[in-house]
């Protein structure tokens, strides 16, 4: 079968980057984190973490040996139309990425309930991990913009998605994501985290809408939200892999999207380990 070669390279470009390179404003939040630390020893694991992303980025290696599960959001714009041949060449690049990169071998064999218990054993092509269902979404700016994230075990592990009763008070919601925080950072481990927040409808509106927080979120601008999210949780003192300090949590994205008129929010929380959001964008 013949593919778009300009698409598959540029996905398969973008899957390494997402996977090997801290972004810039990920690097200064690293930066300031490590000037405001007191505690010696998680000044120390903040100063390690940015310096293997250096490596990894100059070496275009791997961020943590958990490489991920790629999760993908398509954005289109007006004049922009998406066929399946766009998005079989989309998978293509995924797949060539994952080799490049490369990926940790983590796709399980078999169908169905066969996956459960993974008795078939793995493939061990790290092209055979398929990538989570594409997210596509509707943007104003005349483009096909692919953004591409890297998904490790752990913050899935440790995440929650479930509704909170709001009272009609926002600081009802505020209380219960930061004691879900509080607990999901004191077992994460693998500390400075970024705290992923979609707010919806539904389950699957809340985690696409936390996915979308992780795409558009900035560690330069944090909203008064976010920032009251970050700062309690820190006063916490859990701190870089759960040594003390003043760093838990580097940036807080939220993405609120429609609300019915209801007692309660859905909620999705994902507290992302110190290497992500993982995250590379291209034009396609």
């Amino acid at each position: 079968m013949g593919y778009d070669n300009h698409i598959v390279e540029a996905v398969r470009d973008t899957l390494v980057q997402a996977g090997s390179t801290f972004r810039d404003d990920q690097k200064r939040a690293y930066q300031r984190a490590i000037g405001l630390e007191v505690n010696d020893t998680a000044r120390w694991t903040l100063e390690t973490i940015l310096e293997n992303a250096e490596i990894a980025e100059r070496n275009r290696s791997p961020l943590c040996d958990d490489t991920g599960i790629p999760h993908l959001l398509l954005e289109v714009g007006p004049n922009r139309a998406v066929t399946g041949e766009m998005m079989d060449a989309i998978y293509e690049g995924v797949r060539q990425g994952l080799r490049m990169l490369p990926g940790r071998p983590m796709a399980i064999l078999g169908e169905g309930v066969e996956r459960l218990d993974q008795h078939l054993g793995m493939d061990e092509d790290p092209g055979a991990l398929e990538p989570a269902p594409i997210q596509i979404r509707r943007t104003e700016e005349d483009v096909l913009r692919l953004h591409v994230l890297m998904f490790g075990g752990g913050p899935a592990l440790r995440g929650k998605t479930l509704r909170i009763f709001h009272k009609h008070n926002t600081q009802n919601v505020t209380d219960e994501l930061v004691a879900w925080a509080t607990e999901s950072t004191g077992l994460l481990g693998c500390t400075p985290c970024v705290l992923a927040i979609g707010i919806g409808r539904s389950q699957y509106e809340a985690t696409s809408m936390m996915l979308q927080a992780m795409v558009d979120g900035t560690f330069d601008v944090q909203s008064e939200l976010e920032q009251e999210i970050t700062n309690r949780v820190n006063a916490v003192g859990v701190g870089a892999s759960s040594l003390g300090g003043n760093t838990t949590v580097l940036s807080t994205f939220v993405k609120i999207g429609p609300q019915r008129a209801s007692g309660y929010r859905v909620v999705c929380m994902r507290p992302c380990c110190c290497f992500e959001p993982r995250r590379a964008s291209v034009e396609l």
